[in-house]
């Protein structure tokens, strides 16, 4: 795993996540899922070009259900922002760069969320 990217577990999640004073992007994935290794390099990629501005996470389903349960994630890959402890987006399947970009800039910038009828 990237140095710029921390794994998230059922253990840290509150700390790493939702106690985080900066957004937070986490990649729910799974070692089968060819989908999740695909935008694998997306993510990297964005945790890189990102690194100070964000905080991105892994959480690998399998070896952590606890909190994919308590957000209902039933498919891999999906990709959340956090933002002040909430959840601010939620994209599921191979999503691209753009929507995962802009869903980060969103959240830096204060934007709204694209997303908006998320239920917790």
């Amino acid at each position: 795993m990237e140095t710029n990217i921390t794994e998230i577990t059922d253990d840290n999640f509150e700390t790493t996540v939702i106690q985080s004073a900066r957004p937070v992007l986490v990649d729910f994935w799974a070692p089968w899922c060819g989908p999740c290794k695909a935008i694998g390099p997306t993510i990297d990629a964005l945790a890189a070009d990102y690194d100070g501005q964000i905080s991105v996470g892994k959480c690998n389903v399998d070896d952590n259900p606890g909190i994919p349960g308590k957000f209902g994630i039933r498919s891999v890959p999906t990709v959340m922002v956090f933002r002040d402890g909430q959840i601010f987006e939620q994209m599921t399947g191979l999503v691209n760069r753009a929507k995962l970009e802009n869903a980060i800039k969103n959240a830096l910038n204060g934007g709204t969320s694209t997303a908006p009828f998320i239920v917790q």
